[in-house]
Order: C-alpha cells, then sequence, then structure tokens
C-alpha cells in the first residue's frame, strides 16, 4: 500500500524529532526522567505559550526559531507517555536503546490514531490555521494540568495520555501546513 502525502509528511516531521531527541540524548542522557508529568507538562506550556505571544505581537526578540518549539512540544509529550508507562521505581538512567523504542512505539500509536481521525474528520486540520492550532494545543496543556490537579481522575473525560497523544498530532499539524506555507 503506497503510503499518504500525510504519512510522507508526518513521518518528515517525527524523523526530525527523533533525530533531535537523540542528539540530546548524546548529550545529555535521560535527565529528563527526573522530571514529574506536572513538570513536563509546564515545559510544554512554556513552549506553547511562547508560539502564541509571538503570533499575537507579530514579532520575537529571542532569535529561536518556532519552529523548534513545536518540535520540543512532540518530544516532551512523548517523554511524558514514557514517563507515565514506566513504573515509579524505574531508573532514572535508561539506555537509549530502551528509551528509543518507546519513543517509537508512541509515535507509531498517535500515528494510529491520528489515521483514524483523518477517516473521520477528513482531513481538516489541513484547513487550520497555524495560531488556532496553538490554541488548542494549549486547550488540551490545560485540560492536562486539571486532570493532573484532579490526581488523574475523570468522570467522562480521555485522560492524559490521549491529549498528549493530541499534542503531538496537533504540533506535527503545525509543522507541516508551516513547511507547505513556505513552500507555496
Amino acid at each position: 500500500m503506497n503510503p499518504t502525502k500525510t504519512e510522507i509528511q508526518y513521518k518528515a516531521v517525527v524523523a526530525e524529532c527523533r533525530a533531535l531527541f537523540e542528539k540530546k540524548n548524546k548529550d545529555y542522557g535521560t535527565a529528563w526522567r527526573i522530571l514529574r508529568l506536572s513538570s513536563i507538562t509546564d515545559q510544554i506550556y512554556i513552549k506553547a505559550n511562547r508560539i502564541r505571544s509571538v503570533q499575537e505581537k507579530g514579532t520575537q526578540k529571542v532569535a529561536d526559531n518556532l519552529r523548534d518549539e513545536f518540535i520540543g512540544m512532540i518530544n516532551y509529550s512523548v517523554m511524558a507517555l514514557i514517563q507515565q508507562e514506566l513504573p515509579a521505581d524505574a531508573e532514572l538512567d535508561l539506555p537509549y536503546e530502551f528509551v528509543s523504542q518507546l519513543y517509537d512505539k508512541h509515535i507509531a500509536e498517535t500515528w494510529a490514531l491520528l489515521e483514524n481521525k483523518n477517516h473521520d474528520y477528513g482531513e481538516a486540520w489541513r484547513s487550520m490555521r497555524v495560531s488556532s492550532i496553538t490554541d488548542i494545543i494549549l486547550m488540551k496543556i490545560f485540560r492536562i494540568k486539571q486532570i493532573e490537579d484532579n490526581d488523574g481522575r475523570t468522570i467522562v473525560s480521555e485522560g492524559v495520555a490521549a491529549n498528549y497523544q493530541d499534542i503531538i498530532n496537533y504540533a506535527v499539524f503545525a509543522l507541516i501546513l508551516q513547511t507547505e506555507n513556505v513552500s507555496a
């Protein structure tokens, strides 16, 4: 079966994110493992809030590329999914081979979710503005924070894992749309 345009684009974005994740692992190891889920959520919030702030102001004073912020949100969301999966007594220092398998597993599960949603929604995300995607990511973060404040309990809502997956997918959408708009 031939891959779709979305699959090709998605895999290209994820490959870029994974390559950075691997390089940072060589520099820092799994130092991120010390972070509680709430701290990872706050890291994602900082990145999304910066993007929104720059979008609203129309200028930026820190030269860091906003593309890197979306990549960071993807990688931090994968880290959160890994943290959530590991037992509380898991070692902080994990071999990269193990962590990379978990990274790939969570990306594969998140891609499967996207395929199902694309089927139902007909790739509506392709007509969205990047600013709207940023807002949706912020909403997902606030949902996660509320669930964390409720000790992970929900009544009818999906849990934090589904929200992290949505953040990954929306950040990938933003990166795809930015690339298409630059090429157009």
